[in-house]
């Protein structure tokens, strides 16, 4: 407290009885996957596909992750994190962490003469329009080893360089080239065979871009580590995420490079690390090519998930795709995600994310009837279906969980978002004296909160008493509660569940007036 010795006025500020506690977001996806470039095992922002393909590249045979999240902008989605997997080490396995990592050679002409590997300076140089060439060396008795290295561009002769071998010295070939050339640059492999290459001219060519899906992905790869920050597991250290999507994981299951049980492994992995984290969900994708029937066998009986913080969408959806100028099918994850966040910044994420278009979705991959949807939808299979005259809708909104309480996706979420924000809001009260004044702070902070989103339609009730609950006094608070350092605080809510089934009860009654009166 400030002290007064001498006569005077003095100004003082105070602070008011409650702090306001604002929401946090709840619309950032997360994708993980392979990309064309970019920073490995990184979560990197992305506001914009203009972003995406400037720091990840665009469409690439075997992927899915640029369609992904070009669908999930298509669809209302806003900032994201994109996490590229499928780094290979110095020893040509798949490695997991960045320190290790080595960095990628620029893409560009080259050529491979012997133990040497010849590569165009610029990496936008056309393909073929460099050649080199090996002719025998000049000069008064060159030995078996020499030869002349002679670099053309165009059809002429732009360097020159004469008496050149393969043996260490000032005569080494790389050394002299690398040294002096502006057209070319020589790697020397450091085993093989000293002997000169074989004379002829060989011509620069563009490698082709590597295959998306590498032959030895696991599912570690996809899952990653916490300790290395690799995969969906480094996202851990990015507490905005709240939706997290690999679409990948299937493009690696079409090509062989994971089975059917990997799979699974990875997305068990994606719902243990939304229910660690608490904060997010996860959006799965069901295997390709299934129908209704197995994709409920394989939902009940080989996957079962039981889980509220996960979500399975079904089938695949037909996009164009801007590689081979043809329709193609999809995981539909990356669109969902879209409309997940189209639907928080329209109504709220109290309302459940179904009755919803999919931009982008030309067709499904299968159409299905009601009486397929009767037997998908009670075991959390949230289904995609198309409606004349009104295009192709979610009509799902279902978690993975057997519990009631959490069978809904937007319950689930807006759990997510009141915890989130009271955890964020309410930091100030720590090593606060523990006392009734505390208490009442809280209750009002929290309250007026809750307020808030009962005014806005996430809670259920004509008044807020009806609509919620705060207790934190003397009776959630005792002495050894105190003691302990402890103050508990109590309170509920009753959200908003969605009308998923809408009945109309129509009966018959004999119009007109009666002649007979009782």
């Amino acid at each position: 407290m400030p002290t007064y010795l001498s006569p005077g006025v003095y100004v003082e500020e105070v602070p008011a009885g409650s702090r306001p506690l604002e929401g946090v977001g709840t619309a950032v996806a997360a994708f993980v996957g392979l990309a064309a470039q970019g920073p490995f095992n990184e979560p990197t922002l992305v506001s914009n596909w203009t972003q995406f393909t400037a720091t990840f590249g665009g469409f690439i045979p075997g992927s899915y992750l640029a369609p992904s999240v070009q669908g999930y902008f298509l669809n209302g989605g806003g900032n994201c994190y994109v996490v590229r997997i499928g780094q290979e080490n110095g020893g040509g396995s798949r490695g997991s962490s960045r320190s290790k990592a080595t960095p990628e050679l620029a893409p560009g002409p080259q050529a491979q003469l012997g133990r040497i590997t010849v590569r165009a300076l610029d990496p936008a140089a056309e393909s073929e329009s460099i050649t080199v060439e090996i002719a025998d060396a000049g000069g008064d008795s060159p030995s078996d080893d020499m030869f002349k290295f002679v670099v053309k561009q165009g059809g002429k002769v732009v360097e020159e360089y004469d008496r050149a071998t393969l043996k260490s010295g000032k005569a080494n070939v790389a050394t002299v080239v690398n040294a002096a050339s502006k057209v070319v640059t020589i790697e020397d492999a450091g085993s093989g065979s000293l002997a000169r290459p074989d004379s002829g001219e060989t011509a620069l060519a563009t490698p082709p871009p590597p295959a998306a899906v590498p032959a030895n992905i696991d599912a570690d790869d996809y899952m990653g580590d916490v300790a290395e920050r690799t995969g969906f597991a480094g996202l851990e250290s990015v507490d905005e995420v709240t939706m997290l999507c690999v679409p990948d994981l299937m493009s690696a299951y079409q090509q062989g490079a994971i089975d059917l049980e990997a799979v699974q492994a990875v997305q068990l992995g994606m719902i243990a690390h939304c229910e660690l984290m608490g904060d997010r969900m996860a959006i799965l994708d069901p295997p390709p090519g299934l129908n209704s029937q197995q994709i409920k066998e394989w939902r009940v009986e080989a996957a079962g998930y039981d889980s509220p913080y996960a979500t399975l969408y079904w089938p695949w959806i037909k996009v164009p795709d801007p590689i081979s100028g043809q329709m193609t099918y999809m995981p539909p994850s990356g669109h969902l995600a879209g409309i997940w966040g189209r639907n928080d910044d329209t109504r709220g994420v109290h309302k459940a994310p179904a009755n919803e278009v999919v931009r982008g979705a030309v067709s499904l991959e299968i159409q299905i009837t009601r009486n397929e949807h009767d037997l998908l939808n009670p075991v959390g299979i949230n289904c995609i279906r198309s409606f004349p005259g009104q295009g192709i809708r979610v009509w799902g909104a279902r978690t993975l969980s057997s519990d009631p309480e959490w069978r809904y996706v937007n319950i689930r979420r807006l759990f997510n978002y009141l915890e989130e924000s009271i955890l964020n809001g309410t930091n100030w009260a720590v090593f606060e004296p523990n006392d009734p004044a505390l208490w009442a702070r809280l209750r009002r902070t929290i309250s007026a909160f809750l307020v808030n989103e009962w005014r806005k339609g996430a809670l259920f009730g004509a008044t807020p008493d009806e609509a919620f609950f705060v207790k934190c006094d003397d009776e959630t608070n005792p002495a050894e509660g105190i003691d302990a350092g402890q103050v508990v605080c109590l309170v509920g809510v009753a959200p908003v569940k969605p009308a998923e089934f809408v009945i109309f009860r129509l009966s018959q009654f004999s119009g007109g007036t009666s002649l007979v009166s009782e």
